[in-house]
């Protein structure tokens, strides 16, 4: 559980901290602004990859056990970072982008141990490889993601796209052969990657920056090579798809270049999400179908991982043959999509529809809440004894609550039941921890468990198709939380091991978010609470008294 912990700490942390470095980016002119090979039309803040690089160190801070390997990852990923925010700040030329690159890749090689040394079958006579070949393999492999995922940032929400894809099956990876260090850092950028798409979909509100896109290559590269060059019996190249369209769409942009005798680290508008808008294609529709392009290298990976070297080559080249060909042909042909005969009118218009409608947030909003009171019923039902004192609070919230209702005093009602929500969540999360009941088997823990997973996943839905016109704000609440979150496991004096601190402090954090997720939506009304949140109420009372 402690991979959820890390990605939900990661995920809010960056949700939260967003809209303050979005502020500060036009304070100090940390913006992006339009050219002739920008998509964007508009001065756009710059600073998302700093909110996700603090939403993605803190967890690993806080959870990672430190030793070489992860000590030379987070030095590797602070240079990274640090040059980054330079960079977006005031330009810098690709020369100097590379220095600080090549430092970080050398510290993750001589002090972390991350190195390329061994291909299997592709070099059966040299595994292990020499040093004078894994060294520049691997320093250049490390430098070749970096890149290649800082070039592909060019539509919204497409490197963090793609490069969650990658960190999943990497995550996943590390999970089943024991490498724990790696999953719960893989488990740390997903989630930071998570909360800033949250911003970051088209349209977007700001940027990821050179910081965070050259952040995540560093992780992306380090952790490739990190758990397939490991005693594993994953393929030696796995690498490949697993990273797959960066690496492709790098190696076309940069062999381009080269054939019109221009630099390969000069920008042009030769990407694929390039070709694919100048095809026809909508914005999201782009971003979408690399997502699925990419989605195939990493299900390729996933299946294939324990084949040969040569399969995982084999079909690296195959799949980047296919999407070569396709551009090529369309290039030549002056092709361009049809929507206007079949997309538009069965995919298109009814999704306008739906939009229209309001059926995805209504799916999305009642999910959210329906699914946050039955995990507060659960939460009552855990237990083994509700305390006395704890279900006779309950009856005394009910009460006053029915004389808000029926003297029609609204406000009074409203702040009850805020009040009543805000005080049940920690004592049952507390209580479902410590005490747990003989009935809580191993299976009703699991269910229980992909509850919160899909209560998180509504939260994010709702957040994204918001209708409210400033969307998701920070509260006092956000910040007591996050303190809380923080301070607490890390005090020597109180053994709060021995309480599960870290599911607790997640469950709550979960159930606060998704709350005032809900009472924002409801955009100040709680009438539609009352009914709800008594029920939770009288369920308590009824467990404390009989």
């Amino acid at each position: 559980m402690q991979l959820f912990t890390v990605f939900i700490l990661s995920l809010f942390l960056t949700i939260a901290l967003v809209p303050l470095f979005k502020r500060l980016a036009f304070r100090m002119h940390v913006v992006d602004e339009p050219n002739e090979r920008k998509v964007h039309v508009v001065a756009m803040p710059k600073t998302g990859g700093i909110s996700m690089a603090v939403g993605m160190f803190v967890p690993m801070m806080l959870w990672v056990a430190k030793d070489d390997f992860v000590s030379s990852v987070l030095a590797g990923a602070f240079i990274i970072f640090v040059f980054g925010v330079v960079d977006d700040i005031r330009p810098m030329k690709a020369w100097q982008k590379l220095l600080p690159q090549i430092a970080a890749a050398l510290i993750v090689i001589f002090f972390g141990g991350v190195n390329i040394s061994c291909l299997g079958e592709l070099l059966p006579q040299l595994c292990p490889l020499p040093g004078y070949l894994a060294l520049p393999l691997t320093l250049l492999a490390i430098l070749g993601v970096i890149n290649a995922i800082n070039l592909s940032d060019g539509l919204d929400g497409l490197a963090g796209g793609i490069s969650m894809l990658s960190f999943m099956l990497i995550g996943i990876l590390a999970l089943n052969s024991g490498n724990m260090t790696v999953a719960v850092m893989c488990a740390a950028v997903i989630g930071g990657i998570a909360g800033f798409l949250r911003y970051n979909s088209y349209p977007a509100l700001l940027f990821m920056g050179d910081a965070g896109s050259q952040l995540l290559g560093f992780f992306l590269g380090v952790f490739a090579i990190a758990v397939t060059q490991a005693d594993v019996p994953y393929s030696k190249v796995l690498a490949l798809p697993i990273i797959g369209f960066p690496i492709l769409d790098t190696l076309t942009v940069m062999a381009v270049r080269i054939k019109n005798k221009r630099s390969p680290f000069s920008p042009d508008k030769n990407h694929f999400h390039h070709r694919m808008l100048k095809l026809g294609f909508f914005h999201t529709e782009a971003v979408l179908s690399i997502y699925l392009i990419q989605s195939c290298f990493v299900v390729f990976a996933l299946v294939t991982r324990f084949h040969s070297e040569w399969v995982h080559l084999t079909g690296f080249v195959g799949f980047s043959a296919v999407i070569l060909g396709f551009f090529l042909a369309a290039g030549k042909t002056g092709g361009n999509f049809q929507r206007d005969s079949w997309f538009d009118p069965l995919v298109k218009q009814r999704l306008k529809s739906f939009k229209e409608q309001k059926i995805f947030i209504r799916v999305a909003f009642g999910g959210l809440r329906y699914l946050f009171f039955l995990l507060l019923a659960v939460q009552v039902m855990i237990p083994d004894q509700v305390p006395l004192y704890f279900s006779l609070a309950a009856l005394i919230l009910v009460l006053l609550t029915l004389v808000g209702y029926f003297f029609k005093l609204v406000r009074f009602k409203n702040n009850v039941l805020w009040f009543s929500v805000y005080m049940v969540v920690p004592l049952l999360v507390y209580l479902s921890e410590t005490e747990p009941g003989a009935w809580l088997l191993s299976p009703w823990v699991e269910v229980i468990h992909l509850g919160y997973l899909a209560l998180v996943f509504f939260v994010i839905m709702t957040l994204n198709l918001t209708q409210r016109r400033h969307g998701f704000k920070i509260s006092p609440v956000d910040i007591l939380v996050f303190v809380i979150i923080l301070v607490f496991p890390n005090l020597p004096t109180f053994y709060l091991g021995e309480f599960k601190i870290g599911m607790m402090l997640t469950k709550g954090l979960i159930l606060y978010y998704s709350f005032d997720v809900i009472t924002g939506e409801l955009r100040g009304s709680a009438r539609i609470l009352f009914k709800p949140v008594v029920a939770v109420l009288v369920l308590l009372t009824v467990r404390g008294l009989f």
